[in-house]
């Protein structure tokens, strides 16, 4: 297995590890992790790109294991009530749908690549867990209220353009529904 594909694992791997330091309620050591695991996302593509280690197993693994890092973290906000749960079905709807689509386009032997849209809101997303991560740590009050309007405004913007990048697959792989 190449070094890409061992940080995507890695990733996978320390998500049991992050949910676990959440729920404890070590917040800041699960922001540290977090923002480490987001981080082997950008290192594992620059590395297998330039390297040519690109694999099918990565083009794969990859963005699950940032959505497995992603929406455990969304989950577990939810039920402290930092993420609304309407906001987090509507993220869910899109990456089913998505991953439906990709589902019917593989069983054709095709591959439809992410596109910049949906590597946007996979960034703003990554912004804005570990925000809502300082939401929790003891702080003073003004430093709180900014991480809490930069979490809000980070999680709203997500969410736009997690509507809006779903639109945008649907509308160019429309095909899809030929199939």
């Amino acid at each position: 297995m190449n070094l890409p594909n061992k940080l995507t694992v890695g990733r996978i791997i320390a998500v049991p590890f992050f949910v676990v330091l959440y729920m404890m309620g070590y917040n800041l050591i699960a922001f540290i992790l977090f923002i480490a695991a987001s981080l082997t996302d950008m290192l594992d593509g620059k590395i297998a790109r330039k390297h040519n280690l690109v694999t099918n197993f990565g083009k794969i693994m990859d963005p699950l294991a940032d959505k497995i890092l992603v929406y455990s973290a969304f989950c577990l906000m939810v039920d402290k009530g930092l993420v609304p749960g309407w906001m987090l079905i509507i993220i869910l709807a899109r990456e089913f749908a998505i991953a439906g689509m990709r589902t019917v386009v593989a069983s054709e032997g095709l591959v439809i690549a992410a596109g910049m849209s949906g590597k946007i809101k996979t960034v703003l997303q990554m912004i804005a867990v570990p925000l809502l991560l300082l939401v929790d740590v003891p702080m003073s009050y003004s430093v709180m209220s900014v991480i809490a309007m930069l979490a809000n405004g980070f999680l709203w913007a997500s969410l736009i353009m997690t509507v809006y990048s779903g639109t945008e697959y649907i509308l160019k792989n429309k095909s899809v529904f030929s199939m």
